[in-house]
């Protein structure tokens, strides 16, 4: 009987890996309350790590869960609460047109040696728009699933038997077959939704291209261990797209592997076997623009020491790549007939000539209630008609533009219901984050927000008579303002506690404790 405890072993490098590629409090727990009901104002989380738009609906995947709003996000539906998604995270989602099926892939984390560790949990599909849900556990292999028939060959294969560091990180399709990437698991898919998974054998680091006719003696594993000497950084997948019914393209540490016979022949495109090749070898996620018949990917630098951060694309199917925003770690793309949206830890790139000029929003600043999305990381785009949505590490946007980056913004940010007063994140780290305030305003009037030390010396005024009303309320909650961890001068308060004092014209002040931890 093999157990693979030495999966464990390279929990350092995948836990590096892991949190490049998904937001860092994607799976950390204690992020907010949550509640599962119809009609919420706002997505349950601020965390949005991809958005799909078909048919007009708008499906999230957030750190709590997916959103869906059917009416341009106006309300929104959130599944978190509820048995389907318990409090389970969301680390891919995709949708299936041929068969109007949504699916989303979950995760949690949980703790071991003193460590928090993600760990997959499965995957969720619905065709009725969440009405009902069908639960698919994380696939997994027996302690025998030792070997994999691949064409005149039987392949050794590390069974990946536990959940930890087991995370579905893309969703794909093609006609009757579901493909999902897997961290620790590879590339595998399913023809009976789920029911079933089978692994796809993947070219090892040392081969360029394989085929069912070769001779081959390789193991289908990860990482070097008690099981097999080999180290395969291609066997380690983080993404997955469709270019048409038979055409894949799969991205891992190890560069992109094209199929053009739905998965059985594979070629792969590394930064070193090509004349024009991609910017680095970790690709963390790819999409095809199909408008121009474009595959763009997020290359970014994995151990080969000319590769970088940036992003690839290939106009003629793979042969040949261009490279573009050289040292920016893009984490997904967003299409439309002439515009591709690159969201990176450096704001949202985007261009209209095929990545001869990037152009980011100026601002982003919304235009009913003057809240602003005060931050440079973004994870996720779509376009639907003027429409732009954005998702982000702390919160939703969208812009209806009447040109680039141009028109009327709208925010949409989750937070707590309040009676009075709160703030998050709480402990708070000005170093790396902006403290959200949060307080009801049941009635217009003038407000004003200010910062004490613990022994109530003041510090800092926030706001100072700024008019208010139910306009600049984020939900049917109340209003959020932002402190920047600055005193008057503009040095950064040390560590300690700290209050602050809400003061209402047409009420009694109210008072919100701060720890802040740098």
């Amino acid at each position: 009987m093999i157990k693979n405890i030495f999966l464990f072993l390279f929990i350092t490098f995948f836990m590096e890996c892991y949190s490049q590629v998904l937001p860092k409090n994607h799976f950390m727990a204690g992020e907010l309350k949550s509640l599962n009901m119809d009609g919420d104002i706002n997505p349950a989380s601020n965390s949005i790590s991809d958005i799909i738009i078909h048919d007009s609906k708008i499906w999230l995947g957030t750190s709590r869960g997916v959103s869906l709003s059917t009416d341009n996000g106006l309300t929104w539906n959130n599944f978190y609460g509820n048995e389907a998604f318990g409090g389970e995270s969301i680390s891919a989602i995709g949708y299936d047109s041929l068969t109007n099926t949504f699916w989303a892939a979950t995760a949690h984390s949980i703790k071991k040696d003193d460590q928090y560790l993600p760990e997959g949990s499965g995957l969720r599909y619905t065709s009725d728009d969440g009405v009902t849900w069908t639960t698919i556990p994380q696939p997994l292999d027996g302690d025998n699933d030792t070997s994999v028939s691949y064409g005149i060959n039987n392949l050794r294969s590390l069974p990946v038997t536990v959940k930890v560091q087991n995370l579905i990180y893309d969703i794909a399709f093609t006609p009757n077959t579901v493909w999902i990437a897997t961290f620790a698991g590879g590339l595998r898919k399913s023809t009976d939704k789920g029911e079933t998974w089978q692994r796809v054998v993947l070219p090892p680091d040392y081969l360029s291209s394989i085929k069912p006719e070769d001779s081959l003696d390789f193991c289908l594993q990860p990482v070097a261990g008690k099981f097999c000497s080999e180290n395969n950084l291609n066997h380690r997948v983080f993404s997955v797209i469709a270019a048409n019914d038979s055409v894949l393209y799969v991205g891992t540490a190890g560069g992109i592997n094209k199929s053009t016979d739905n998965g059985i022949s594979w070629i792969k495109f590394t930064h070193t076997n090509q004349d024009y090749p991609i910017s680095g070898n970790f690709v963390v996620a790819l999409g095809y623009q199909k408008f121009n018949n474009t595959i763009w990917a997020a290359t970014w630098k994995a151990e080969g020491q000319t590769e970088f951060w940036g992003v690839s694309a290939s106009e003629d199917n793979g042969d040949t790549w261009k490279t573009f925003l050289e040292d920016e770690r893009v984490h997904n793309f967003g299409f439309n007939a002439n515009h591709t949206a690159a969201p990176s830890d450096n704001g949202m790139f985007r261009t209209s000539d095929k990545g001869n000029i990037w152009i980011k929003p100026t601002s982003i600043k919304d235009d009913v209630s003057g809240i602003g999305l005060l931050t440079s990381v973004f994870y996720s785009a779509e376009f639907n008609d003027n429409d732009v949505w954005l998702g982000s590490a702390e919160g939703l946007a969208r812009i209806t533009e009447t040109g680039m980056w141009q028109g009327t913004w709208k925010l949409f940010i989750a937070s707590q219901p309040v009676e009075e007063t709160y703030a998050y994140p709480n402990p708070f780290n000005p170093r790396t984050d902006l403290l959200k305030i949060k307080y009801n305003i049941p009635t217009p009037g003038k407000v004003t927000i200010r910062i004490f030390d613990f022994s109530m010396n003041y510090l800092r005024t926030i706001i100072q008579n700024a008019g208010r009303n139910p306009e600049h309320m984020v939900d049917k909650e109340g209003a959020i303002d932002y402190w920047d961890g600055r005193d008057d001068s503009g040095k950064l308060v040390p560590n300690g506690v700290y209050f602050y004092r809400v003061e209402k014209d047409n009420g009694d002040p109210v008072f919100g404790k701060i720890l802040v931890l740098q």
